[in-house]
């Protein structure tokens, strides 16, 4: 196998990239000068060696704890479960979040062989289980998981373990998206706007 197909393989595996995107993206690394395909290859392996989980949340950060932990802005009551790292992002993006988070490192799929072993719930049972010796006090969970059968098979999976607590569990509303015709939303969506409904 040359180094052509070598690098077309490997970028072929990430989420998104077919062989002929591969391929494309091969050739156009070939036409860049060597000093910009080195700068690239150090990135990859500067991010694979200094990138780790945080040792709290498991956001991924370079330092022992990631920037949200360690602000003492952020209210350490609340604290948002989300599926991945890059979830985080998206609530971010929003600017009404003020809490903390934690990352269970994906969702429970049996078909895929993954279980509550696989991911962080017994990490976040005990974060939250620890209330009232830790230095804050959790007082709400949100779970933030994705709105897929796996997702919501996690959520009340997540949801189960932290009802020993005694801590708010809740979840984050679906329904329509602002924009968005009621004319073209299927059923379970016009279905889960109306159950999520709110006071006006």
């Amino acid at each position: 196998m040359s180094a052509i197909d070598d690098l077309a393989t490997e970028l072929s595996r990430l989420p998104g990239i077919g062989r002929k995107t591969a391929l494309r993206l091969t050739y156009h690394l070939l036409r860049q000068p060597t000093d910009q395909t080195r700068r690239l290859a150090q990135a990859l392996v500067t991010l694979g060696e200094k990138v780790r989980p945080c040792a709290r949340c498991f956001n991924l950060t370079e330092e022992e704890l990631c920037a949200i932990c360690r602000d003492p802005r952020r209210d350490a009551g609340i604290l948002c479960v989300v599926e991945q790292a890059s979830d985080i992002s998206a609530v971010e993006r929003a600017g009404e979040y003020r809490g903390v988070y934690h990352v269970l490192g994906g969702r429970l799929s049996p078909l895929d062989g993954v279980g509550p072993d696989d991911l962080t719930i017994d990490a976040l049972a005990q974060r939250v289980g620890h209330a009232g010796t830790a230095e804050t006090e959790v007082r709400e969970v949100i779970i933030a998981t994705n709105p897929s059968l796996e997702g919501e098979a996690t959520a009340l999976y997540v949801q189960g373990q932290l009802a020993p607590s005694g801590v708010s569990v809740s979840r984050i509303a679906r329904g329509l998206p602002v924009g968005g015709d009621l004319e073209y939303a299927d059923g379970v969506t016009i279905a889960q706007a109306l159950s999520a409904r709110r006071s006006m």
